[in-house]
């Protein structure tokens, strides 16, 4: 079998790191290499041409979904033009919503890889992009009465509580109660 060109191989490692970045966030990092690449249409073998190991493409995946947060923050605020409350209240709307809590694979990296971030050793590359991207997160959250820490809390927990109890009652119901929470008129 012939090389593939360069851009056919950009293409190939782009794929990997999009298709890892959903994967992570629905199952964790522990998704094997085999089951990424299989996800992905390529080969296991390819897999070590492209990243030097699996922490360099959790790296990557991170940092790719932390990217595509920041990039729904940034529309949000484009959209709603001058308007950051408007735009936070949105985005609220959206997180706290069954569609957000069914859909973990392109959902909020912060909820989705909180544990497997807290599992592993803290001085990675993904830990750094993880912890900036909070903070970044929290300080987009942030209003004049309320801080965007807290804010942030009562989002990322009611929606991994949410997750936790699907199928019972009590998931909608703190989902329901964090949003009241947030939006309340103060």
């Amino acid at each position: 079998m012939g090389r593939v060109s360069q851009a056919q191989a950009e293409e190939n490692r782009r794929r990997v790191v999009e298709t890892a970045s959903r994967l992570f966030r629905e199952r964790g990092t522990h998704v094997s290499v085999a089951d990424l690449m299989k996800a992905s249409g390529l080969t296991h073998g390819g897999f070590y041409k492209q990243f030097a190991s699996k922490e360099a493409l959790v790296d990557e995946a991170t940092a790719h979904a932390f990217g595509t947060l920041t990039r729904l923050r940034e529309d949000a605020a484009e959209r709603y033009d001058g308007q950051r409350d408007v735009a936070q209240r949105t985005l609220i709307d959206t997180y706290l919503s069954t569609e957000h809590r069914d859909s973990a694979a392109d959902g909020c990296p912060a909820a989705a890889l909180a544990v497997d971030m807290a599992r592993a050793p803290g001085e990675g590359e993904a830990h750094r992009v993880y912890a900036e991207g909070v903070g970044d997160f929290a300080a987009w959250l942030e209003t004049e009465d309320e801080d965007g820490i807290t804010r942030l809390c009562t989002m990322l927990g009611a929606l991994v509580l949410s997750r936790a109890t699907k199928g019972s009652p009590l998931s909608e119901e703190i989902l329901t109660a964090a949003h009241a929470a947030l939006t309340a008129t103060r």
